[in-house]
């Protein structure tokens, strides 16, 4: 899939060469020059004119070219760098100046990735990622190498080759906005030779085998499983130190655990059809007999009636 989308990218957008350019001004001065010529022989009925002018309208329409606001023209006279053209009307010398070459100057995005990558900790990863950059330079992409968007496609793809192979599964998956910073400086290094400076890259999914993924889950649920059974233990050990003090404090004072107890048998008694057993020993200690037998006859009439309902 990587290699398709390199070379889609290395063929569908490579720098246009110049396709002999006709604009308005060209246009205008082939249509001039034709005319005069026509009627110049017209006027002396003398073929020769209007062939000149048809001619000389020809080749200087050659002259005036248009750069987009976006991009530069390369021109070489004989074959010499003599300059960057543009944007905006430009003239170069007919026959004698080409332009080779329209350079695009504006923010570029490059998709590129890594199959099959091994991490520090040998784990194959697949990443995915996307490149901002753009031509800062442009006599420099022109001269200093051969296709400078190819050359940047392919030093962004080593370059995460390179990162991925000194980065341990957990950073990558973990850490992306420093690789992301990494991998810029790293790419932006190889790049501003030619001329290109790389804007921003942002990796799109890191990809691991479906096995790999099988056994983080089961480890992500065995960590959360002993992190409950902690925090379980833990409530465990609370609640009987605040056991433990309350015991103190109703063993100091009778009446309150006289009240507790009469809370309880409140709060259990609520629920229909609710049943509780109570020790004989404290219903003696606490003299509870006759509340007991006042709530189990209340729950019996409770009972008949819903009975007889």
């Amino acid at each position: 899939m990587v290699s398709n989308s390199l070379s889609l990218f290395r063929w569908g957008n490579r720098p246009k060469r110049d396709d002999m350019r006709w604009n308005f001004v060209s246009i205008v001065l082939f249509l001039v020059f034709a005319v005069l010529g026509v009627a110049w022989t017209a006027a002396s009925n003398r073929p020769l004119p209007a062939i000149v002018g048809i001619i000389l309208g020809y080749v200087l329409a050659q002259s005036p070219r248009i750069a987009q606001q976006w991009e530069k023209g390369v021109v070489l006279r004989f074959g010499r760098f003599v300059g960057m053209r543009g944007p905006g009307l430009y003239w170069i010398v007919p026959f004698i100046d080409t332009v080779t070459m329209w350079i695009d100057q504006r923010i570029i995005t490059t998709s590129f990735g890594a199959e099959e990558t091994l991490t520090s900790d040998t784990v194959p990863v697949t990443v995915d990622a996307v490149l901002f950059w753009m031509v800062f330079d442009p006599e420099k992409a022109a001269l200093e190498v051969q296709d400078y968007q190819s050359a940047v496609s392919w030093a962004a793809q080593t370059a995460l080759r390179d990162i991925i192979g000194r980065t341990s599964l957990t950073d990558l998956l973990r850490g992306r906005e420093k690789i992301e910073g990494e991998l810029q400086k790293l790419i932006d290094e190889r790049c501003t030779p030619w001329g290109v400076t790389v804007q921003s890259v942002e990796m799109r999914d890191v990809v691991i085998p479906a096995s790999l993924q099988d056994a983080m889950s089961r480890e992500a649920q065995a960590s959360r499983e002993k992190e409950a059974r902690v925090i379980l233990g833990q409530a465990e050990v609370e609640i009987a130190k605040l056991f433990q003090e309350a015991s103190v404090s109703y063993h100091d004072n009778p009446t309150a655990l006289h009240l507790r107890a009469m809370n309880m048998l409140y709060e259990g008694l609520k629920e229909k059809g609710a049943l509780m057993l109570v020790p004989s020993s404290a219903v003696e200690s606490m003299g509870m007999g006759g509340l007991l037998g006042a709530a189990a006859t209340r729950q019996q009439t409770i009972t008949n009636t819903n009975d007889a309902v």
